[in-house]
């Protein structure tokens, strides 16, 4: 990986080790009821999170993978949920592997390094103009929805990422 992302990189497996950790422990019950009033599920921002996040940055945007590429025009409110009859265990394992997916991405990235695709149907003004840019917004973006993960599970059980998970030994 290269000396510049890497520590970028470090620092997004923080956030995505924070997001998995604080759900760890939660019932299937609790991870697919929306606790805030906006009506999300903490296994729909996982979702999200997958398919909108990882697979959308990373394989779709960075590698331009083609059958990545041509989903990134579905719009991200269509990814905010679960499939009926999709198991917590599978949404957790589609997770873990477009991590995978994506960190295999980063390995051969450099910071300068143009998107292979970008979705202007979705966003015609905006543009990230490099790997750089991406991995900060990604890493932005992962940071932020931890915090809301964070705060559905205090109010779930109290329990909170404070200091580290509560869960490890």
């Amino acid at each position: 990986m290269n000396a510049e992302l890497a520590p970028l990189r470090h620092a997004l497996d923080r956030q995505r080790e924070h997001v998995l950790g604080i759900l760890e422990g939660l019932s299937d019950e609790d991870l697919r009821r929306p606790v805030l009033p906006s009506g999300w599920s903490c296994l729909a921002l996982l979702r999200h999170l997958t398919l909108d996040v990882e697979r959308f940055w990373f394989p779709g945007v960075i590698a331009g993978e083609p059958d990545v590429a041509g989903q990134l025009t579905t719009g991200a409110e269509a990814h905010w949920y679960v499939p009926e009859g999709m198991s917590v265990e599978e949404v957790f394992a589609d997770y873990r592997t477009a991590i995978s997916r994506a960190d295999a991405v980063l390995a051969t990235a450099t910071p300068e390094q143009e998107p292979a695709a970008w979705p202007v149907e979705i966003w015609s003004t905006w543009r990230l103009p490099d790997v750089r840019h991406i991995l900060i917004h990604v890493l932005t973006e992962v940071a932020c929805h931890s915090g809301h993960v964070d705060a559905v599970r205090e109010l779930v059980d109290g329990a909170t990422w404070l200091g580290g998970n509560p869960y490890a030994g």
